[in-house]
């Protein structure tokens, strides 16, 4: 049953130890079922954060059920360069977020549910939260077959991938998210989780591919409502609690106060691409001479989302040297990403108005390296 999750309601089922007054408070016996109203991707990691932070967890175990618009979840510790395609996201207009949990690289829609159970740290327990969930897809649909396995995913036949597993363990506090592929698109998913990219040497946290399958597929009648419903209602038998889904506001700053500073820092250049391990790109590129190909060379160093070092080796007689280390050295610091590189550029071929030739050969070069961003 879903029930609006109104301040008055939220006051009375949870206790918040930190926030005063304006918060999350009352009391909560045993557990607590929430589901996002938002399908926001960084709001909805805002809740991960301002739960785990806040709340009080000590008897008090809450699932939180939430839902994205198309977007591309990487883990704390990986290189999006690496794990997805960031030129056809920026194309399709898929946001990409890092979250603050370990793990790889997820894609999330609207066809794809995600769990998040929170729990105090001695009670975190990866293995029995996916036996809950494989115990309420068999109490709707006995004849699945879904496995939990030692890498904690879920699989359906022993073989597809449905559901992939990350956590965050604090302190006093840990949470385990995973996700549940009911109806996502199989062939958007394999196109952004692929990266174009060639030649990156990283230490960066590394997805493993996998053959996935939405539970539709098997059979047509497992909806996400379907799904949701039949996990909550397991969660509240083992729990021993009403068999509540309490739907929230993740923008709501009278449920969780500061939140939106929280959802805004999750969305800042500096979180999503700054906190990338250090990498370097060794590369090359032809571009075309008259009749003929020219091989162009680059490595790049990249540390904090930042240029390090940069060396762009290209024939004198395609372009000369000197122009070579100019665009090697305006690089250094810069943000590697392409609407640095494009007013980099302009600023650039400033310096050389009259010389179209030489014009033309830079925006190329410059063209190239965004392709490579």
């Amino acid at each position: 049953m879903l029930i609006p999750c109104s301040v008055k309601n939220c006051f009375q089922l949870l206790r918040n130890r930190q926030v005063p007054a304006a918060g999350l408070k009352g009391t909560v016996k045993n557990g607590l079922i929430l589901q996002s109203l938002s399908n926001d991707v960084y709001q909805n990691l805002a809740v991960e954060d301002w739960i785990h932070d806040h709340m009080n967890l000590e008897g008090n175990p809450v699932l939180f059920f939430w839902r994205n618009s198309p977007s591309v979840v990487i883990g704390r510790h990986q290189n999006p360069w690496q794990e997805c395609n960031l030129n056809l996201m920026r194309e399709e207009g898929v946001k990409l977020a890092r979250r603050r949990s370990g793990g790889g690289t997820v894609y999330h829609d609207m066809g794809n549910i995600n769990l998040t159970f929170f729990t105090t740290k001695s009670k975190y327990d990866r293995m029995k939260n996916l036996k809950l969930i494989v115990q309420a897809l068999k109490a709707v649909r006995p004849q699945l077959d879904v496995q939990a396995t030692k890498r904690f995913d879920l699989l359906l036949d022993g073989q597809f991938k449905i559901s992939g597993t990350a956590s965050k363990i604090g302190r006093t506090t840990a949470y385990h998210h995973c996700t549940l592929l009911c109806s996502t698109d199989g062939t958007f998913l394999s196109s952004l989780l692929k990266s174009p990219y060639q030649g990156i040497k990283s230490n960066a946290t590394a997805s493993i591919p996998s053959s996935v399958k939405n539970l539709v597929e098997k059979d047509p009648t497992l909806t996400c409502e379907v799904l949701v419903s039949a996990v909550a209602a397991e969660y509240a038998v083992h729990h021993q609690i009403d068999n509540h889904i309490n739907l929230i506001n993740p923008a709501d700053e009278t449920l969780f106060p500061g939140i939106n500073s929280k959802a805004k820092e999750l969305q800042t250049w500096e979180w999503i691409y700054g906190r990338t391990p250090k990498f370097s790109i060794n590369t090359s590129f032809s571009v075309l001479d008259g009749q003929s190909h020219v091989e162009i060379k680059v490595h790049v160093d990249i540390k904090n989302g930042r240029i390090l070092a940069c060396n762009i080796k290209a024939p004198d007689r395609w372009l000369p040297p000197e122009v070579c280390d100019k665009l090697n050295s305006r690089f250094i610091d810069s943000k590697f990403c392409p609407i640095e590189t494009t007013m980099l550029t302009d600023i650039l071929l400033r310096t050389c108005p009259g010389d179209h030739e030489l014009y033309s050969k830079w925006n190329i070069l410059c063209e190239k390296m965004k392709g490579i961003m």
